[in-house]
């Protein structure tokens, strides 16, 4: 997809972080923009700063309510049009030692990291395809669902999920004229971190002291490392060039590429000769 100029976009975790970084890229190409999130003070400071740029609709939503996504769809594609370009980027961070996990937990990232992306595409994928939509969709990942962590359980569990989604969703369409990328960052600055161990639930949650302790000072050590990480509107950039170049993968750095290594090689390693 050259030419994005004119098409709407629909924009998940589109108030913070990567979400407003792809608006402010995507807006300057002179895209419609339709922001989704949770946090309506970061929405209403995202449609002051972009709407003399672009047409901005927002929508305070949390991505596992199907009925209010489908709502939220309704009323973007009546005012802006029809959405072409998805960008199923809403997303949480954080966990426990596996052991300490909680289903409410499970719930929660699963909920927001994974089935937040497929709840985006069953909304917005059946109206492209009857409607011949030529389009594109793009699901943000991680460096962590490429290659597994020893301490990000959960967050692994979704980004593998995504990964593997995006792959499959980008062989069926492409012959449809709807091209998936996946994003997959490495470190980025955000304030992620944060905004989700605000957000996380706690019930059930029986952490001793230490573990408390330790889980805070990771917690600090990880948003120190975001802080050295690319800026949000550089991943704007990267990822306009790759929707207009119908990339599959979007990298934001090489960090994860001895990881990545490592793996194929046990994978291949592990196989019949």
């Amino acid at each position: 997809m050259t030419d994005v100029q004119g098409r709407t976009a629909f924009i998940t975790g589109g108030g913070n972080g990567i979400g407003l970084g792809i608006a402010r890229r995507f807006a300057r190409a002179g895209v419609k923009l339709a922001l989704a999130d949770m946090d309506a003070a970061a929405l209403a400071r995202a449609k002051a700063e972009l709407q003399d740029i672009a047409p901005v609709e927002t929508f305070q939503l949390d991505v596992r309510d199907r009925d209010a996504y489908a709502a939220a769809a309704d009323a973007a594609e009546r005012v802006l049009g029809p959405v072409t370009l998805l960008f199923n980027n809403a997303g949480v961070a954080g966990g426990a030692p596996a052991a300490k996990l909680t289903y409410d937990l499970w719930d929660w990232s699963i909920g927001i990291n994974l089935y937040g992306v497929i709840n985006g595409i069953q909304t917005f994928l059946p109206r492209m395809v009857e409607g011949a939509r030529q389009g594109h969709i793009v699901n943000t990942a991680s460096g962590a669902g490429l290659a597994a962590t020893s301490s990000g359980v959960l967050y692994c569990t979704a980004k593998y999920g995504v990964v593997g989604l995006s792959e499959s969703l980008n062989a069926e369409l492409r012959s449809a004229g709807i091209c998936v990328s996946v994003l997959c960052p490495g470190p980025v600055a955000t304030d992620i971190v944060q905004r989700s161990a605000n957000a996380a639930p706690k019930i059930g949650l029986s952490l001793s002291e230490e573990q408390e302790r330790l889980g805070a000072e990771r917690r600090d050590r990880m948003t120190e490392f975001l802080k050295q990480g690319v800026g949000t509107d550089r991943v704007g950039e990267m990822v306009l060039r790759a929707v207009q170049g119908n990339s599959l993968y979007i990298h934001t750095d090489r960090i994860m590429a001895d990881a990545i290594e490592a793996r194929a090689k046990a994978l291949l390693d592990a196989m019949p000769g």
